[in-house]
């Protein structure tokens, strides 16, 4: 799509509009986004638009989107299919040797957390073959994961796709955890690898790639919580 508009404005109750005209969903919602700092935000991602629309560089736009169609509808069956991640965190599993004690010294201190916040117990083991968690556990994460709010749970799905951790998500979300501590904690495993072995560039690319979704998705959920 070719830009058409000039002027992008923000109503008092937070609905975005091009020359007087509101921006729309793929499904064809209004976009009202009622966090001014967020709705702030996308409004400057339509400001910045060039000759055409890329998506790729509405990241705000793109989960506002997903908050209000694919979450709004039902949050809680959202909710659901993210707690299930519970059932296979990253932070359970453990290599050996040398990569343990690094996994141990930054995993260890978020699972401390989530068994004094959520009153739980870890089942941790070596190796990648699957391990129960406690049907407790996975019921507290659960109502934990269900209680965010829509616009939470937009940016937390990705979070936790690009972790591989509810656990770490989730201490991102209650400010246990930095966005830059959260992203290193996920990528112990692949940073002993580059560090055996040698960086790939195409492995380096895509990466990069997912850093940049990530970056956007934690600022999407502190223009929310801020």
């Amino acid at each position: 799509m070719k830009r058409f508009w000039q002027d992008v404005t923000v109503s008092p109750a937070g609905e975005i509009a091009l020359d007087g005209r509101s921006v729309r969903t793929p499904g064809r919602l209004p976009l009202i986004v009622h966090y001014p700092a967020l709705a702030a935000a996308i409004a400057q991602e339509w400001r910045d638009v060039g000759e055409t629309v890329d998506p790729r560089a509405m990241p705000l736009t793109g989960l506002a989107n997903a908050a209000i169609e694919r979450v709004a509808g039902d949050p809680a069956a959202f909710a659901g299919g993210l707690a299930v991640y519970g059932g296979s965190d990253l932070l359970c599993y453990r290599g050996e040797g040398p990569l343990a004690e690094r996994q141990a010294a930054a995993w260890e201190p978020v699972l401390d957390w989530a068994r004094t916040r959520y009153d739980v117990t870890f089942a941790v083991t070596d190796g990648v073959m699957p391990v129960e968690q406690p049907p407790r556990t996975l019921a507290r994460l659960r109502e934990a994961v269900v209680a965010l709010s829509p616009w939470v749970l937009a940016p937390l799905s990705p979070i936790v796709g690009l972790t591989g951790s509810l656990l770490l998500a989730l201490a991102l979300v209650e400010g246990a955890i930095t966005a830059d501590a959260a992203w290193a904690a996920a990528h112990i495993d692949e940073d002993w690898q580059v560090e055996q072995w040698g960086e790939d560039a195409l492995a380096a690319e895509t990466r990069a790639a997912r850093a940049a979704d990530y970056g956007a998705a934690v600022r999407f959920l502190a223009l929310v919580s801020g």
